[in-house]
């Protein structure tokens, strides 16, 4: 009946959480969606056999929270799936009224200060608010355990003993983390006034890992791309960080809500004492290269990713205990131990969470069939490492050099480290003096294995570029993994995922290498003498029964065949869809920010060239078209001049015989009447004039 009553009582419960799209507060929300409401109860109660349950039991157990929540972000459009209500801006009043139908309400200031106020305000609110609650509420304050920065150490003659959870009355602040601390009392003294109806806590979080990293996640992005040599720790790395994986920090968080313990001041560390120098070289080891640097302080300031909050922490110097989580809540831990005893877990969750996942490629043909071009355009679209044969035994060999001249340089304490480099060093040196400047298969393979197996191309992947070439040289170079693999040993997989095999006909690549400039064949297999012997020795390795290509069909691997019949670019770009189409999304971080830069930079340039060009283009137009209609007004000009002319001449033709009519018949009469008329004065001289012309005009006479 006991059991009987507290299932009843279950029920569907509503939870708030703000900036439920950070990384915090995300997987905080996702352990509670997953969760069934009274989980940590059946726990506590020896977890009752599901069969002696009744239905009406095992219908409440199956209830679950409903998570709603402010977020922080709203440009990619997208709904959190653990969520089945987000808030973007809303008012205080709008706010306040989501938060009154909730029963939990959890604020994460351990990532953005800007929430402090935030929170301190719906704690008050709600505070202010409880007579009027339908339903008793939670409030969970999570936070830092930098409100503890500069606290004393609790025996200053043994800085080695840790802090407790009762410790907290006299922990002293970072400075730039005194707002924390202040919401922190202010929460823990709302819940002191009526617990019944408002119960708050306040979880003071380590620096939290895992599910993709947060403060970690510089070292973690750094090491897994693969473009330091060495992993910096800033400062000497002898701090150490008290630090917990974020699915612990929830489950703290959900023991909380269903145990509803009388503490309300709470550490959530795991029981690690590492410092910074530990967790990175362990990250450098698992994901990188393997070595690291002590560098200042100061070089962070210099990382465009990583925040004042974010050096603050990782400069931290503080040993914690967390007595009250280990004793009276039902933990489920996933890494009690810390980041260092787990990293192969947390690494993993590393890539998964971020997609980080290795693509291998691997790309064969004919010699001249555009393999290498191909190859640099794939790793170019999915940034990935371009293993190239004689690049990679031209590497081997300058690394070999560069060991033996560091430990020569170091002394005696690197003598083995000298002879064994030395020793592989000959070897191959004399195998490729033996063969004509060519090495063994066994040497070559070996050398491919080890690049294979490299950090680059376990975290990222590979484009295999030509080789294997026979079907014995890649049995030779992926069984010894078929064979851990059959033994249940661990491996580093180096099988590729997707191959292409490249074709064309034998008059095709010949007239290709024709076309090819002198200065490109010169002193290489591309020669007319030598081109030949090469191209036919590809196809003898390539029979229908000894093909590269068998091996990996064996191996259940399809390759994907492309048909070469231009050297176009255009062709490569079909050629370039359908391995895009093949292999999918890239699965990696893409450029970085300052490539980003780089590439709008770039753009830019192109951008104003490109204007300046065109108004370059614009004013030549415009200057030759007002040159055109310049030369074409003169042309019309003296056109027109000379058809006005020309009019004028015949005009001038035309009136030779009316003026001589005029001069014999018209001008003396008209001139005498004139002179008549003078002599006369009339009254109406032009009526005088015209009887004188009527009288003695000579047609009439």
């Amino acid at each position: 009946m006991a059991h009987e009553e507290a299932f009843r009582s279950i029920r569907s419960k509503r939870v708030f959480i703000n900036n439920v799209d950070t990384y915090t507060s995300k997987h905080i929300g996702k352990i509670l969606a997953a969760s069934f409401l009274g989980s940590s109860l059946d726990a506590t109660e020896n977890d009752l056999e599901e069969e002696q349950q009744s239905p009406r039991q095992q219908k409440v157990k199956h209830v679950g929270y409903q998570i709603v929540g402010t977020i922080r972000d709203k440009s990619d459009g997208k709904k959190c799936t653990y969520t089945v209500a987000e808030y973007h801006q809303l008012d205080r009043n709008e706010l306040l009224k989501q938060m009154l139908e909730c029963d939990v309400i959890i604020y994460n200031i351990s990532e953005y200060a800007d929430q402090i106020e935030e929170a301190s305000w719906a704690a008050k609110a709600l505070h202010d608010k409880m007579d009027k609650f339908f339903k008793p509420k939670t409030f969970i304050l999570v936070s830092t355990v930098m409100t503890w920065a500069m606290s004393k150490p609790v025996d200053p003659d043994n800085g080695a003993i840790p802090f407790t959870d009762v410790d907290y009355r006299t922990r002293k602040p970072h400075p730039n983390f005194k707002q924390h601390i202040t919401a922190e009392k202010l929460v823990v003294k709302l819940g002191k006034t009526q617990r019944s109806q408002f119960c708050t806590y306040v979880v003071v979080s380590g620096l939290q890992y895992g599910m993709g990293e947060q403060v970690f996640h510089f070292f973690f992005k750094a090491a897994w791309l693969g473009a330091m040599d060495k992993i910096p720790i800033f400062g000497e790395g002898t701090n150490v960080l008290p630090t917990i994986h974020i699915n612990d920090l929830a489950s703290v968080v959900l023991n909380l809500m269903v145990q509803k313990p009388k503490q309300n001041y709470l550490v959530a560390v795991d029981d690690s004492k590492n410092t910074l120098a530990d967790i990175v070289k362990v990250i450098s080891l698992s994901l990188g290269p393997g070595r690291t640097s002590v560098v200042p302080v100061e070089e962070a300031f210099f990382i465009p990713d990583m925040t004042q909050a974010d050096i603050d922490s990782l400069l931290v110097n503080l040993r914690f205990d967390a007595l009250f989580i280990k004793e009276n809540l039902d933990m489920r831990w996933v890494c009690e131990a810390g980041i260092t005893e787990h990293i192969s877990q947390v690494v993993e969750e590393y890539r998964q969470t971020r997609g980080l996942l290795p693509i291998r490629i691997c790309v064969l043909g004919p010699p001249a069939v555009g393999k290498s071009s191909i190859a640099q355009k794939i790793c170019g679209h999915y940034r990935l490492p371009h293993v190239r044969l004689r690049d990679t035994i031209n590497e081997k060999l300058t690394h070999l050099e560069n060991q033996i001249q560091l430990a020569n340089a170091e002394g005696d304490e690197s003598e083995e480290a000298s002879i064994g480099a030395q020793d592989q060093l000959d070897i191959l040196k004399d195998s490729m003096e033996q063969n004509g400047g060519r090495l063994d298969d066994q040497y070559v393979i070996q050398i491919i294995r080890d690049k294979l197996k490299s950090k680059p191309c376990q975290n990222q992947g590979y484009v295999l570029d030509g080789f294997p070439k026979t079907y014995d040289q890649a049995k030779e170079l992926f069984y010894a993994e078929e064979e851990e693999d059959n033994e249940g040993g661990s491996t580093k997989k180096i099988t590729p995922d997707a191959i292409f095999s490249l074709d064309a006909t034998d008059a095709f690549l010949k007239q290709r290498v024709l076309n090819l400039p002198e200065s490109e064949v010169e002193g290489t297999t591309y020669s007319q003498d030598r081109f030949p012997r090469r191209l036919a020795n590809y196809r003898d390795n390539n029979m229908e029964d000894e093909a590269v290509l068998n091996y990996f069909e064996e191996l259940e691997l399809q390759p994907e065949h492309i048909e070469i019949t231009s050297s176009d670019d255009m062709d490569y770009l079909v050629v370039m869809q359908t391995i895009v189409r093949r292999v999918g999304q890239a699965q990696n971080y893409g450029p970085t920010s300052q490539e980003v830069q780089e590439e709008e930079r770039r753009r830019t340039e192109a951008r104003l060239q490109r204007e300046a060009k065109e108004a370059a283009e614009r004013e030549r137009l415009e200057a030759e078209e007002a040159a055109q209609r310049e030369a074409r007004w003169e042309e019309w000009s003296r056109k027109l001049e000379e058809v006005r002319r020309e009019e004028e001449e015949l005009l001038e033709q035309q009136s030779v015989p009316l003026r001589g009519y005029l001069m014999q018949h018209v001008m003396p009469t008209l001139t005498q009447g004139l002179m008549e008329c003078c002599s006369t004065r009339p009254d109406d001289p032009v009526d005088f004039l015209a009887e004188y012309l009527f009288k003695n005009n000579p047609a009439a006479q």
